[in-house]
């Protein structure tokens, strides 16, 4: 049983561990990506995402979903005002919070996303949709960017754009395993549009050309984001931009990976695998190409940035260091040989 305390210390070894372990078990793809972070911002990156994991799982999966928004909420202020509930995400979140300045509206964000969740909410077109993406990943996207000491707008905005494609290419990929689960994320005029009825394939789930026709426009509409979120990596500092650069090419890959499987996200889940992660991370190092078109943030996503950009910036925190070249080579030798092991054991954990 979670209780709250005034007195709670801010997090310590065990909470970070606990933190690491949570994003190692919810998202192999995250935490291989995770691992080109340097050291401080990869600390910061298992806080964060500990937090939103937990917030999922209680939205998705606990016994009282009523109830999680309002409870998470709770736990969210009380992190903001120094006080957080004892456990360890909670303990992380507000050491996060109190030393980068991380605006509440981000996480807030979040947890607005996830209520739309507990009302069963769907979604009529690709904008309502997009609303929806930059709640529950655009969030994460720009909270990740302030956490690399990154707030100006074009950067906020690219860090939207790839939070909402991977939410896109998630939705793409899951279409089945929610349908099972009583939810529907593809927009429904694009179903009805391929001859789909949205409330016949929520009842009875089954693979077509036509809902192949739905998920291939979706995953177009996802690849648009991606590239879109290209030019912002170069703005990142540069020990950060390898991590972020792989996990934009692992996620990307699983719509590829959806393809090859004749866009069928009913009778099978896409997964990308172990030897196909190494080479993606071993491009994730190459030379970022240099320039981009400086889009505006989709209007969807503009609040986040406005949330950020309307603070003044907190008081400077040290630079990261440029990421050592050895250490740096050392790092992808060792994620390129674990990933190889696990694709030999053919482990089916989420991608």
């Amino acid at each position: 049983m979670l209780r709250s305390s005034s007195d709670l210390p801010l997090a310590d070894a065990a909470d970070h561990a606990a933190c690491r372990a949570a994003i190692r078990a919810g998202s192999r793809s995250f935490y291989a990506a995770s691992w080109l972070l340097p050291a401080p911002v990869r600390r910061d990156a298992y806080a964060l995402y500990a937090f939103c994991r937990l917030s999922d799982d209680a939205v998705d999966t606990g016994a009282r979903r009523a109830d999680a928004v309002p409870i998470l909420r709770e736990r969210l202020a009380r992190a903001y005002a120094g006080r957080p509930w004892d456990a360890p995400a909670d303990r992380a979140l507000a050491e996060v919070v109190a030393r980068v300045g991380l605006p509440l509206a981000l996480p807030a964000a979040l947890l607005d996303g996830l209520a739309w969740d507990t009302e069963g909410r769907r979604y009529p077109d690709l904008p309502a949709l997009l609303a929806y993406a930059a709640r529950v990943a655009g969030s994460v996207g720009a909270m990740m960017t302030v956490v690399m000491g990154q707030r100006s707008p074009e950067a906020l905005a690219r860090a939207c754009d790839l939070g909402m494609a991977m939410q896109l290419t998630n939705i793409a990929r899951d279409v089945g395993e929610d349908a099972r689960a009583g939810r529907l994320y593809l927009p429904e005029s694009w179903m009805r549009e391929a001859g789909l009825d949205p409330d016949a394939f929520l009842a009875h789930p089954r693979p077509s050309p036509a809902l192949a026709a739905v998920v291939a426009r979706l995953l177009r509409a996802a690849d648009m984001l991606y590239r879109r979120s290209e030019p912002g990596i170069a703005l990142l500092p540069a020990g950060c931009r390898p991590a972020v650069r792989a996990a934009r090419l692992i996620y990307a890959e699983i719509g590829r990976s959806l393809a090859r499987q004749d866009l069928d996200p009913v009778s099978q889940r896409a997964r990308v695998t172990g030897s196909r992660k190494a080479a993606l991370l071993a491009r994730a190092g190459l030379p970022l190409a240099a320039g981009g078109v400086p889009w505006p943030p989709l209007p969807e996503a503009a609040f986040l940035v406005e949330a950020v950009t309307a603070l003044p910036i907190p008081a400077a925190a040290p630079l990261l260091p440029w990421w050592d070249l050895s250490t740096r080579a050392g790092r992808f030798l060792d994620l390129i040989e674990i990933l190889r092991e696990r694709e030999s054991w053919r482990d089916p954990a989420p991608s």
